[in-house]
């Protein structure tokens, strides 16, 4: 990849980063009102809402939705959908850092994902910035005995779901638009949702509750939104291991909203994270070198 394709996937990756974390908020506010499939009904219906008023204004974006990759998109959204019950499930279980840090190995099954089903390739800069990856979260997780939760392997079979997840999304923007694979999640996720709520739910809302609905809606969009135009821009690969970066920066928000335990080993962690982020980076975006008579060229 070249500087200027790089930059779109950064820019992209810092408002999906910034959606996420907005969005894990959201649902901790809203879960001690809601339960988990009432939070992910809301967040479909008012995300479904919004698409459908962006469409009203823009017809040639509701064109783009068809029914030519349906099978693909149902079952990436069945998937998705399990894997963000149980992502949301450990939020009301587990600290923020905690659930995203575990969350965090979906990067690498990610990377290993692309390489079989989407023909990528693992350079060295590639494995580096996994390998860092894993290193940065154990550094901020600790993992042991004496601190385990049962919660914590439920985010992580949440992490190997996201991982395949990812594959399919990077499979679907070879042929459907961001806008197209947001409106398909939706679509899917709004009826799995709506299956385990209490039809009254609504009514145990309170003015206080609108905000949060409003960002759960809107982060819910956005985040996907961003994320499938980042892997429509780059490498399943190179776009991947950006998500890292999510694990110090919910690890702050969970300091500033909810006064949890902010400690060296979260900037350690992270520290290790942007060193492999920045390498992957610096070597995509070098030119590739001429190929010799007999020789390759760098991809």
């Amino acid at each position: 990849m070249t500087p200027v394709k790089i930059v779109p996937v950064i820019l992209w990756m810092i408002g999906s980063l910034f959606s996420f974390s907005a969005l894990a908020v959201t649902i901790r506010e809203l879960a001690g009102t809601l339960s988990i499939f009432e939070v992910l009904s809301i967040r479909s219906a008012v995300g479904l809402l919004i698409l459908l008023s962006i469409g009203a204004c823009r017809p040639a974006l509701l064109r783009g939705v068809t029914r030519k990759q349906a099978g693909m998109h149902l079952l990436r959204n069945g998937i998705h959908y399990a894997a963000q019950y149980g992502w949301a499930t450990g939020l009301t279980l587990l600290p923020l850092a905690m659930v995203f840090s575990l969350e965090f190995t979906t990067p690498a099954w990610t990377a290993l994902l692309a390489v079989p089903f989407l023909g990528e390739r693992l350079t060295p800069s590639r494995i580096g910035v996994i390998v860092f990856g894993f290193a940065g979260v154990l550094v901020i997780v600790r993992p042991g005995l004496e601190g385990f939760q049962p919660a914590a392997l439920l985010v992580l079979l949440t992490a190997v779901g996201l991982g395949v997840v990812s594959v399919l999304t990077k499979q679907l923007t070879k042929t459907e638009s961001p806008f197209a694979i947001v409106f398909w999640m939706m679509l899917v996720q709004l009826p799995l949702g709506l299956l385990g709520s209490d039809p009254t739910a609504v009514t145990r809302l309170g003015g206080s509750d609108i905000l949060p609905i409003l960002g759960l809606g809107v982060a819910g969009l956005s985040s996907h939104y961003c994320l499938s135009s980042a892997f429509r821009c780059g490498d399943a690969v190179v776009v991947a291991p950006l998500d890292f970066l999510r694990i110090p920066l919910i690890a702050l928000v969970g300091w500033g909203f909810y006064h949890e335990a902010l400690d060296i080993y979260v900037f350690a962690g992270a520290g290790l994270i942007i060193v492999g982020i920045l390498w992957n980076l610096g070597d995509e975006a070098r030119p590739p070198r001429p190929s010799r008579p007999g020789g390759t060229t760098r991809l």
